[in-house]
Formats: structure tokens, C-alpha cells, sequence
């Protein structure tokens, strides 16, 4: 009797995700345990693995919204594969409606072609894919291993002689238009193409104006929007900032760097300095550690620290747990292993969970000053910026060092001014002073 593959819950406030690709075709055989599906939350993605062995058999295509605990499949362990079971259409990730394919750069199913070449595509190239319209099975590969890259995907959309008449870009992808042609034939002259008040009454979204593109959100981006305009609108938000003089951190990196890593396999970076020096701060300020909750306060006795990590898909904050008793080897470890799952889009439902702080560097960009914004439901922030070098008066003189303007956004409703000022000034002296994040004094 088939056993049913069901979307598992996928941890707090996640109701439904959205299934991205398939790892194994329809009719395909699958083994116990194995992951047949990746599926996009509010937070990151996951794969859903296969309970029992046997033929797998889709219940629904990839772009559909689909709840936890539905059925997405069924798996036969009696049942005989399919002689020819090459990975489905939209495999890669392109999303479209059920049962309708969706229409590539050149106006053709890619069906065909992309069954020939199911790649496992990053979450980047992926994106690159759904929003140029271009289909993966017809672009060359230059990556690692002849994987497909994000700049190969754009690469070919640049080089498109004629943008095709309707795009995924020009209505949501879930509402696709479907064209039953195949390659061979040529594109339907201009004047049987749908307009645009007909595909808005058949499909419901809104086409593009011309020389606009209309993207769909994707459910990371949603709710990253949703939780800034929350912090917004429900705390007492205010931002104090101070100051820090890099130099002796940049010396003490020049002089150990390179033994550093040869005996702990990891480079030396700033931030390992920021989440040591933030996390035995705020085992200092239990408040800016701490939460509202309703009418309480809870404060906690760990530091569980997130560093926000900036991807193709949005802004995503993985949680270092128990910072405040990780050593400096570890830190650099994890702050490693966390971004290149971020980057690949790899990153377990445990990474997201249970920040009490947050740290984000806006001076990998460029940024000079910023206020930057709560991350619900915790209660503060440490905004970095970009190291400048600076004149500044150090006992009656003025010499020149490279300095980084630090910003502690925080709810006032929890955290008085006191506190948030002493508490950048005691991160300011632990920077400044780095001998002090060994020491812990």
C-alpha cells in the first residue's frame, strides 16, 4: 500500500511552504530516508525526506504553496518504476502553476530539455532562473564540477536578441501563462497574443508595465518585510552610537593571523572579535540580552548570538548558540559554517531559532553610518560600519587611525538610555583593548 510523503512541521509559526524542486522524478525509485523534495519557508529550506523505499509519485508540481501536514507524493514499495523517468519539468526550481508549464526566454516548454540536464542548482542561480525567464537546460555551464552559475544564467539573458513577449518576470510565477507548442514551431504572431486586461482576468495578476519587471515575492522576503514594519510600528525603538578605534585589533590580526589559522585550519576575521566582545558585554547588561514578552520580561542566561548574513534570497540571521562560552577558534568556525549555509541556502531550522542578539555589518557594503532595525522579538541590535581612517585627538595630538562607527538600536521600553550607552562603551573598551576579550575583564 503507498505511504504518503507529508510536509513535516517545520518548527514555530511556519503553516505552509512552498515546493521548489524535486530531487527524484515521478516513477522514479527512492530509498527509506532519502530526500525527494526541497521546500522554501518563512526562514530558510529544507528537504523532505522519504519514510519508506519504493516508487515515488508527485501529487503536486513545484511553486505550489502547500500546507504542513499535506501530502505532497506517495511512495509504492511494490510498485515497478517507469522505464524513462527523467527528472520532471521545473525541477531546477522554476516556478509555475499545476500542471501548466511555464514559458521560457523563447516562448517554448523547456520540458524536454531540461528533463536531459536535472542540475542541482543553488538557491542563487535559481533565483537568476525564475527571473530571466531563461531555461537552465540551454545555457553552457562554467562552474565547478559544469554546475550552472547565477552569472551564467545572466550572462544568457543579456544575450538575448528579442525579450520574449510575456516573461516569468511580467506576471507572479504561479500564475504562468501556458503555450502548448513545442520548440519547432515558430512564436505566435503578435497580434493572437493575450492582452494584458486578458491575462489579468484569466490569472488574476497584474502584467508589468512596459519597461517594468514584476517579480513575486518569495516567503523569506515577505516575511523580512513583515517583521520590519512589526519592529517598527510595535516598540520604542531609539539608536545610540559611539565610536571604536581599530587599531589594536588590526595589529593583533597582522601579528597572529597566520598562526591562528595554521593551528586552528580558520582565518582570523573581525567579526570573531565583535560577537566575543558583544556576547561577554551582554553577560554584563542581562537587559539587552532579554525579550518582552506580554507583560514580563525574560531574561536569559545564555547568549545565543545572530550575525545577519546578506544572500540572494534576502537578509537571513543564523544564531551562534552559547556564544558567551565559545572560544575564538569556534567562533571563526561557526561564523564560517553558518555563512556559506546561508550563501547555499543550506541552513537547518535550529540556525534560525533562538537568537537573543543580533549583529549586523553594513561596512562590507560600503556603509559608513546606520540605524539599523530590531529583530523581533529581541530587544537590540549592533549595527558595524565600514573602518576609515580618521584624524582623532589621542592625548593632545592629532594623529590619524582607522576608526568604525558602532550603532546599538534598542527598545526603550525594556532598556534605559543608561544602559544601552554604557553597555557600547564597555564593547568599545573590550575592542580597544583586546588583551580584555582574553582575560574577560
Amino acid at each position: 500500500m503507498p505511504t504518503l510523503v507529508k510536509v513535516p512541521s517545520m518548527g514555530e509559526s511556519i503553516n505552509e511552504v512552498t515546493l521548489l524542486k524535486w530531487h527524484r522524478a515521478d516513477g522514479e525509485r527512492v530509498a527509506p530516508g532519502e530526500p525527494v523534495a526541497e521546500v522554501e519557508t518563512d526562514k530558510a529550506n529544507a528537504d523532505i525526506p522519504s519514510a519508506e523505499g519504493g516508487v515515488i509519485k508527485h501529487l503536486v508540481q513545484p511553486g505550489t504553496v502547500v500546507k504542513v501536514g499535506d501530502a505532497i507524493a506517495e511512495v509504492d514499495p511494490a510498485g515497478s518504476p517507469k522505464a524513462s523517468s527523467a527528472t520532471p519539468a521545473n525541477a531546477t526550481g522554476v516556478a509555475a502553476s499545476v500542471g501548466t508549464p511555464s514559458l521560457s526566454s523563447n516562448g517554448t516548454s523547456p520540458t524536454s530539455a531540461s528533463a536531459k540536464r536535472p542540475e542541482d542548482l543553488s538557491p542563487a542561480t535559481r533565483r537568476a532562473v525564475a527571473e530571466t525567464g531563461v531555461d537552465p537546460a540551454r545555457v553552457t555551464p562554467t562552474g565547478p564540477g559544469g554546475r550552472l552559475t547565477k552569472e551564467d544564467v545572466e550572462k544568457a539573458a543579456a544575450g538575448k536578441s528579442t525579450p520574449p513577449p510575456f516573461s516569468t518576470e511580467t506576471v507572479r510565477p504561479e500564475v504562468t501563462i501556458a503555450q502548448n507548442q513545442s520548440a519547432s514551431q515558430p512564436s505566435p504572431p503578435k497580434a493572437q497574443q493575450p492582452s494584458a486586461s486578458e491575462i489579468a482576468a484569466t490569472t488574476g495578476a497584474v502584467p508589468a508595465a512596459p519597461g517594468t519587471r514584476r517579480l513575486a515575492m518569495s516567503r523569506i522576503r515577505k516575511r523580512i518585510a513583515e517583521n520590519l514594519v512589526k519592529a517598527k510600528q510595535s516598540t520604542a525603538m531609539l539608536t545610540t552610537f559611539n565610536e571604536v578605534d581599530m587599531s589594536a585589533i588590526m595589529n593583533l590580526r597582522s601579528t597572529y593571523k597566520e598562526a591562528f589559522e595554521k593551528k586552528h585550519g580558520i582565518g582570523l576575521g573581525f567579526m570573531g572579535f565583535f560577537v566575543r566582545a558583544a556576547s561577554i558585554a551582554l553577560t554584563e547588561f542581562e537587559r539587552v540580552n532579554g525579550q518582552i514578552d506580554g507583560d514580563d520580561i525574560v531574561l536569559f542566561d545564555h547568549v545565543h548570538m545572530g550575525v545577519a548574513v546578506s544572500t540572494d534570497r534576502g537578509l537571513t540571521v543564523p544564531v551562534l548558540k552559547n556564544a558567551h562560552s565559545m572560544s575564538f577558534a569556534t567562533i571563526e568556525k561557526e561564523i564560517k559554517r553558518v555563512a556559506l549555509a546561508a550563501r547555499d541556502g543550506k541552513l537547518g531550522l535550529d540556525d534560525l531559532s533562538g537568537g537573543t542578539f543580533t549583529i549586523t555589518n553594513g561596512g562590507i557594503f560600503g556603509s559608513l553610518l546606520s540605524t539599523p532595525i530590531l529583530n523581533l522579538p529581541q530587544s537590540a541590535i549592533l549595527g558595524m560600519h565600514a573602518i576609515k581612517e580618521r584624524p582623532v585627538v589621542i592625548d593632545g595630538q592629532i594623529v590619524v587611525r582607522p576608526m568604525m562607527y558602532l550603532a546599538l538600536s534598542y527598545d526603550h521600553r525594556i532598556i534605559d538610555g543608561r544602559e544601552s550607552v554604557t553597555f557600547l562603551v564597555r564593547i568599545k573598551q573590550l575592542l580597544e583593548d583586546p588583551t580584555r576579550l582574553l582575560l574577560d575583564v
